[in-house]
């Protein structure tokens, strides 16, 4: 009996190993799905109907049968069999308050070219585009590099402070006009204070007569001091030119009207160099630190005219930006051109320059003390008047 009841247990624990065997042999899959029957909370253990099964429990196919899907696609699919009849409302229903809409037409809007700008007064102006030559000129490119190393040689001077009795006489136009060393002709004050007259022979180089005191002295005249305008003028009486008095036909002598902030080289027109500005009457063309061929501004000067030049600071209307105050701009600067009593022309100081321009308007943004300057060269004769009675046209 022993020896039975211990075969019997040798019998168990065979069996029970060949069942571990088969588990193993047997892998995750039976571990898996023993642990899906063992979890109450698994997907495949919910109570509720499968969706092919109806409400009432039974099932549409047998256990034996594959499941097949609907033929034909769902009705929202564009590509749905026509078979089905279905069709999108056009738009939403109408109604008593809202009448139904025509549907949106998808027309392109009609093309529109950017590239034409049909307002420009409101972009800056563009830079002047001057001459390579001037038609006139008589001056050599050896006087032009010989000024600019003058130039670079001798900085811009700081304004000066001008004494109460100096700035007294400026105002009353009691300036003198200085001889140059290259003009060859005569310079003498007429009987009036103010009124100088000037006689040239042919053979004069280029000159630019300059006076004794600033028109324009930056500690008594600038805006930014008196938080006033500043205008200053004179005017230019031509009573000859050329070798028979009258013609401009070999353009053998020339004058020509400006500012320049010193100093300044007298061997060359007013406008030529850095610091000056200048109408010239050979050419017409005006020059703002302009050594080349200048930019058609005015007619030549004309015997028996009167021709005046005057530049007027004010505060600006509107406060400079970065940029402008970078570039020196600080006040409003223009500059016109008078011709027998009535203004003809100007142009805004601050206006961009030409690339050849080095330095720009440095000088005569009202940093500097500016002279008025008459530049000769030929024969010419002519008369200068700096008191205001003795103007035909009035800036004031």
């Amino acid at each position: 009996m022993f020896k039975k009841f211990k075969d019997k247990l040798k019998g168990e624990d065979h069996s029970e190993s060949q069942h571990k065997q088969e588990k193993q042999h047997q892998g995750p899959s039976y571990q898996q799905s023993n642990l899906q029957s063992n979890n109450p909370f698994h997907p495949s253990n919910y109570t509720a109907p499968p969706p092919w099964q109806d409400q009432t429990g039974s099932h549409n196919i047998t256990p034996n049968e594959k499941f097949q899907p609907p033929q034909g696609a769902p009705p929202s699919y564009a590509g749905a069999s026509s078979s089905s009849g279905y069709a999108p409302p056009p738009g939403p229903p109408p109604s008593k308050d809202m009448p139904q809409q025509p549907p949106p037409s998808w027309e392109p809007p009609p093309y529109h070219d950017w590239t034409v700008i049909p307002d420009t007064s409101l972009l800056p102006p563009p830079p002047s585009i001057g001459y390579d030559t001037s038609p006139t000129a008589n001056a050599t490119e050896e006087d032009g590099a010989r000024a600019d190393q003058w130039c670079q040689m001798n900085p811009l001077w700081p304004p000066q402070n001008l004494t109460p009795p100096m700035h007294g006489a400026i105002q009353n136009g009691q300036l003198a006009m200085l001889k140059p060393p290259t003009l060859t002709g005569d310079v003498f004050p007429m009987q009036q204070a103010g009124h100088w007259k000037c006689r040239t022979q042919t053979q004069c180089r280029d000159s630019a007569l300059l006076t004794n005191l600033p028109m324009y002295s930056v500690f008594w005249d600038s805006p930014l001091n008196t938080h006033r305008p500043k205008t200053v003028y004179f005017e230019l009486k031509v009573l000859g030119i050329g070798s028979d008095g009258y013609s401009f036909s070999e353009a053998d002598a020339g004058i020509a009207v400006g500012f320049v902030a010193p100093p300044y080289p007298t061997f060359r027109l007013p406008g030529w160099q850095r610091g000056s500005l200048g109408v010239h009457g050979d050419d017409g063309r005006k020059y703002v630190n302009d050594t080349f061929g200048g930019v058609d501004f005015t007619t030549a000067f004309q015997p028996g005219e009167t021709v005046g030049i005057g530049m007027t600071f004010s505060l600006p209307r509107e406060p400079p930006s970065y940029e402008q105050s970078q570039m020196g701009k600080v006040m409003d600067i223009d500059v016109f051109f008078t011709r027998n009593g009535q203004r003809e022309k100007g142009w805004d100081g601050n206006d961009e320059l030409d690339e050849r321009s080095e330095g720009g308007t440095m000088g005569l943004r009202g940093e500097c003390d500016l002279f008025p300057a008459v530049g000769v060269f030929g024969g010419v004769d002519f008369e200068v008047f700096f008191h205001p009675s003795q103007w035909l046209y009035r800036p004031f």
